[in-house]
């Protein structure tokens, strides 16, 4: 599997897109004119170890419905991000079995080092 699932309204998913060059055989997927489905999000899971990896705590709606005074579950987390695209971390690169997740520099090198080696 070779995807990679971004925000196209995100002016960093679209910088790292560009820096990546990802090559032809890649699928993308904007999230927020194609949601992800419950099997996608599952394969993202095994690949990450869990959901809350894939969540995303910077985004507006975890601030607003105070979702940090709570205390989330890993059902929690996946229903959040089944929601609600804004709670995926993006972007999330998926190279076979490894996966990048977020917008870290030290991960779009690590993205960047994997595609091109």
């Amino acid at each position: 599997m070779k995807k990679f699932y971004y925000l196209s309204t995100c002016d960093t998913c679209k910088r790292i897109l560009s820096e990546l060059d990802l090559p032809e055989d890649f699928a993308k997927q904007d999230i927020k004119t194609e949601p992800i489905t419950a099997a996608d999000l599952e394969a993202l899971r095994e690949r990450a170890g869990s959901y809350e990896a894939l969540f995303s705590k910077r985004a507006r709606l975890y601030k607003e419905r105070g979702l940090k005074n709570q205390t989330l579950s890993e059902p929690d987390y996946q229903n959040l991000i089944l929601e609600h695209y804004t709670f995926l971390k993006r972007p999330v690169t998926v190279l076979g079995d490894r996966i990048f997740i977020g917008n870290a520099a030290k991960t779009v090198a690590a993205t960047q080092e994997a595609l091109h080696s």
